[in-house]
């Protein structure tokens, strides 16, 4: 009948595509462990910094990107540290760092 042998590259080729299996497998695990971050909701109580002026509007670097945002404060500087404390439509509100807030 039929004769089959398991040669060294045949050997080689099977253990590769059993720990490739088992690598994607884990992957894929892992990725629906995560926790979702989606959504500007996320971004309440991230940092940002501020790219101009707030005086109260200006705009601040945040997650990668410009966001237009409004200041709980009077004036903040441009490259100042600022805590984003809540979101409307597309315009973040943030406010300054403060002192303890700061050390953490």
């Amino acid at each position: 009948m039929f004769s089959f042998e398991m040669t060294g590259p045949i050997i080689v080729t099977l253990i590769l595509a059993v720990a490739f299996t088992i690598f994607v497998i884990i992957a894929i695990v892992k990725g629906q462990k995560r926790k979702l971050s989606t959504g500007v909701e996320n971004m309440i109580g991230k940092l940002a910094m501020a790219h101009t002026a707030l005086n109260p509007a200006g705009t601040v670097f945040a997650e990668g990107e410009l966001w237009n945002a409004i200041t709980e404060d009077n004036y903040i500087d441009a490259g100042t540290e600022v805590i984003i404390t809540g979101i409307t439509g597309l315009k973040l509100q943030v406010a300054k760092l403060s002192k303890k807030e700061e050390k953490k």
